[in-house]
């Protein structure tokens, strides 16, 4: 475990849980011989790197969704980075236009399906609007990072007026109003609640593999991970990610750190420990992660999807999204 952050040799703002992470931490030390202090902030990181300014202790920022990362350089936390060994690993769709961010693993944007009550047929994003679904839909906060970035990329696919139809479908669609976690949609799909819900792929690796909470098994068990796609596109895919804080004191360490994340080692423990999907291309998958089926990402570059942000959540708000059905 890294010590305080003044005598860390690499200073990690994280807003992914502490646990998470600490496997690759462990090994970056036990390959490099550098230390590493983890300063977790589920809420806030930009405001409070911010804050510190010139003074920062932060080397490194990493965090999940592009939304954060997105706000993470538009608050001016980060500085650019053009790095050889990043730009092999990580293709260019989920790297920054501007050098200032990096994916490191991917997560989809699925559907949790009934293994009972719901066919083989494919789904689209756009079926989801469908009434067909009236009732059997479950969903967490609209206005959840993750659904802002789905609605966001339907944005860039779609424009407005027909992502607001969409929209208003959905939720009409929805078996009562949003709450609660994407686990939680898994449990309502094995209570009968609703017949699909839409969730992250890790969530069902983690699920699957929950020794300490058994009853996620079950909810599990009980449903299929389809992985929709867009009628002109593939499937939407997040990504946590990283970049170098702006007034990085330990630079080097920082760039070695980052470096590392994208090595075939630390690739492959992002992928057994999180159920995430490698970035790096041949890195295996989890077990648990192969049996979705073959991903097939969309092609949208998600710098374009974090430009359609601030109307994807104006627009859930506008059709009252989280207040469920309406009809």
């Amino acid at each position: 475990m890294g010590g305080t952050a003044e005598a860390a040799d690499v200073n990690i703002y994280s807003s992914r849980q502490p646990a998470l992470i600490q496997p690759l931490l462990d090994a970056f030390t036990k390959e490099t011989g550098l230390t590493t202090a983890t300063i977790f902030i589920e809420k806030g990181l930009e405001e409070r790197v911010k804050a510190e300014g010139a003074n920062s202790p932060a080397d490194v920022i990493l965090t999940v969704d592009i939304g954060r990362l997105d706000a993470a350089r538009e608050a001016g936390i980060l500085q650019p980075l053009e790095n050889a060994v990043i730009a092999k690993d990580i293709p260019a769709a989920f790297r920054d236009k501007g050098n200032e961010w990096s994916g490191v693993t991917a997560r989809a944007r699925v559907v949790y399906a009934s293994a009972d009550r719901v066919g083989d047929e494919p789904i689209t994003y756009e079926s989801l609007a469908d009434p067909k679904w009236k009732g059997k839909i479950c969903i967490r906060s609209g206005q959840h990072q993750y659904n802002v970035a789905l609605i966001a990329a339907f944005l860039a696919h779609h424009g407005e007026a027909k992502t607001k139809t969409w929209l208003e479908g959905l939720r009409d669609n929805l078996a009562s109003a949003p709450q609660g976690g994407d686990r939680d949609q898994a449990r309502n799909v094995a209570a009968g609640q609703c017949d699909i819900a839409i969730g992250n792929t890790y969530y069902v690796g983690l699920m699957r593999n929950n020794e300490k909470e058994p009853e996620q098994k079950e909810w599990a068990k009980a449903i299929k991970v389809v992985l929709p796609t867009f009628e002109n596109g593939g499937t939407h895919v997040n990504i946590s990610g990283m970049g170098l804080a702006k007034n990085a004191p330990n630079r080097d360490n920082a760039v070695k750190f980052m470096e590392f994340l994208t090595t075939d080692e630390a690739q492959r423990i992002y992928a057994e420990i999180n159920h995430e999907y490698p970035l790096k291309p041949g890195v295996a998958q989890s077990e648990s992660v192969k049996s979705f089926g073959e991903l097939k990402p969309d092609t949208l570059s998600l710098t374009d999807i974090a430009s359609h942000r601030a109307k994807a959540s104006q627009l859930i708000d506008e059709v009252g999204f989280d207040k469920g059905p309406q009809s």
